[in-house]
């Protein structure tokens, strides 16, 4: 299993006040490496900031993971997340094609509209 990680705190297309703290949060897990860190980008990959690690309970659980941030100014602002596991594995920015679709690990984006 490859490490993978979801924006699970707001629903692709949400809007969100410009000036308002938002919090984004999700889960991330692998093959039983264990999650090392999560970064999550606001502006469409340029930018990453280390999120907030929940709990480890174990190598094979989901590991949750959140930050916040200040939307300033209006618009859409692509949400990303990457995963990364304690062995270096991390998420691909680019799809790795195979027949079985094992391999589908792309960092998870939303779009939140800011109003």
């Amino acid at each position: 299993m490859m490490v993978n990680s979801l924006i699970t705190s707001h629903a692709n297309g949400v809007s969100v006040k410009v000036g308002a703290p938002i919090t984004v949060g999700g889960i991330a897990w692998d093959g039983g490496y264990g999650i090392r860190t999560v970064e999550i980008s606001t502006d469409g990959g340029k930018t990453w900031v280390s999120a907030t690690l929940g709990e480890d309970i174990g190598r094979f659980a989901f590991r949750t993971f959140s930050t916040s941030f200040l939307p300033k100014s209006k618009g859409t602002h692509i949400v990303m997340a990457r995963a990364t596991n304690k062995i270096g594995q991390s998420q691909t920015a680019e799809l790795i094609p195979n027949p079985g679709g094992y391999h589908h690990n792309i960092m998870h984006s939303i779009a939140l509209t800011v109003t």
